[in-house]
């Protein structure tokens, strides 16, 4: 019964004229360059580590911030902004820029593990930008056009769980 409510759903949703997958910039806690921050020979997993069993990859602490910025740029107000957050133990309240929805099941050790999948294949040049915002299409339709593309499996039960 489950499984027919999700192909009524997916159905409907087909009909509807889905909005642009590119959206504006989010206000973000603090400003933050990931062009300069990669130039300065950081890469994705260092502040998005993916804990076991690698389901989310996650926000960096603010104790990884302040390694550096204790130094660098320690007078900026923003710095002091994330100093504060340091101090009294809170992490910073970042606005997430992609989110799929709580019933979608994605492993993100899973697909980095694919040859050529990489965090820009979903992400996009996130290394070139210093305001991020969501452009790449994260509807069901661009997985399953990528999952063909790389010749992996399209059941839905690997995605959407049927309990």
């Amino acid at each position: 019964m489950r499984l027919l409510s999700v192909l009524f759903a997916a159905t409907l949703l087909a009909q509807v004229p889905s909005p642009k997958y590119e959206r504006p910039a989010p206000d973000q806690p603090i400003p933050f360059s990931h062009k300069t921050h990669v130039s300065a020979g950081l890469v994705c997993k260092q502040c998005h580590p993916m804990p076991d069993p690698g389901d989310f990859a996650t926000f960096p602490a603010t104790s990884l911030c302040m390694n550096c910025h204790r130094e660098i740029k320690k007078d900026s107000p923003h710095i002091a902004k994330l100093a504060a957050h340091h101090a009294e133990g809170k992490k910073l309240p970042w606005a997430r820029v992609y989110r799929i929805p709580d019933y979608v099941f994605f492993n993100h050790q899973q697909h980095t593990a694919v040859d050529g999948v990489t965090c820009e294949t979903c992400h996009g040049p996130v290394a070139t930008r210093d305001v991020l915002r969501r452009e790449k299409d994260l509807a069901m339709q661009a997985c399953m056009d990528c999952h063909r593309m790389k010749n992996a499996k399209n059941d839905c039960k690997l995605c959407h769980d049927q309990r």
